[in-house]
């Protein structure tokens, strides 16, 4: 194994193994700009436990793997994730091994965490029509634009930063669909409500009225643009709405989240009758697996259906 030297006392550089790696899943993996500063801090924080060990990044060993996972749990981090932080440092490792960096994979054999089976949070159909009726109720060209966001993200389940990073070029000519690039830079299509068509409709008269006069260049592409650097609306911001709705809708704001949104979404469209792959389409999921969480509406439904299409469920035996 290239091991290399030891670090000295008090040194604790950046391995620039840490850049190439993170290099590769920008311009080879199609990695999304978040989840490639997610594994930039996973990888920093074990490269300062390896630090006070007078170790480096690239030459540590299993045993130094297994005893960092041990220390997060022994700090009371939860499972999913230290699993989250394995799942760092095995594609890393892989990498290096890949690129002959190192001789052999220290992350090989070891066991994630085992996690809880949690199912997914989602609000009612009924609590969903109170919060889109809470962005319906603001007033002005803001209101238009809050309600064009509510509707869209429940209509078609987008992550929030794909909701306020949509541009103006993914609304179809008919505006009866969203074409655009998602997570891992895939295509995605997805067709909006009629509600979501009606909001959209109303909202984009007023479009204007967000773009300043320096900066209309930058926001033009978006549609949903603001005055900040991006160009466009940011998901802080966003988040920030969310809660202020469902605290109208006297809904518990700590319930309620963007995710949270697009989890409603898809319980309800299971709920409703649609199927995983279809679901597993619209939410932009690479594989069915992921979609899957979502089940447990369909063992619901599964079980109504039996109650109420079975001959005999409905029987009542005979009293002798």
């Amino acid at each position: 194994m290239n091991q290399g030297s030891p670090i000295t006392p008090g040194q604790q550089r950046r391995s620039r193994f840490v850049e190439m790696f993170l290099d590769m899943l920008t311009a080879e993996s199609g990695v999304a700009h978040n989840t490639v500063e997610s594994y930039r801090r996973d990888l920093a924080h074990f490269e300062a436990f390896l630090g006070r060990r007078r170790r480096k990044l690239e030459s540590a060993e299993t045993s130094h793997i297994r005893r960092y996972l041990r220390e997060l749990s022994e700090s009371g981090m939860a499972p999913s994730t230290s699993a989250r932080h394995l799942s760092t440092l095995r594609r890393f490792y892989k990498f290096l091994h890949a690129e002959r960096i190192r001789d052999d994979d220290p992350s090989n054999g070891l066991d994630s965490p085992k996690l809880t089976k949690s199912l997914p949070k989602f609000l009612t159909e009924l609590e969903v029509d109170r919060l889109l009726e809470a962005a319906h109720n603001r007033t002005g060209a803001d209101g238009l634009r809050i309600s064009a966001l509510m509707e869209i993200l429940y209509a078609a389940g987008l992550r929030v930063s794909e909701l306020v990073g949509l541009p103006l070029s993914a609304l179809s000519r008919d505006r009866q669909l969203l074409t655009f690039r998602g997570k891992g830079n895939k295509e995605r299509i997805v067709p909006l409500s009629e509600p979501a068509m009606d909001a959209v409709a109303a909202y984009l008269p007023v479009r204007i009225n967000f773009l300043s006069k320096r900066q209309t260049d930058l926001g033009a592409g978006f549609l949903f643009p603001s005055r900040g650097r991006s160009g466009h609306l940011t998901r802080v911001w966003f988040n920030q709405i969310l809660k202020e709705l469902a605290v109208e809708a006297n809904i518990d704001f700590q319930r309620v989240s963007p995710h949270i949104i697009r989890h409603s979404f898809a319980s309800h469209l299971l709920a409703n009758g649609a199927d995983l792959r279809s679901l597993q389409l619209m939410l932009g999921h690479a594989d069915i697996s992921t979609t899957q969480i979502y089940t447990h509406v369909l063992d619901q439904r599964l079980k109504a259906l039996v109650a109420q299409a079975h001959p005999l469920a409905n029987t009542c035996p005979t009293k002798p």
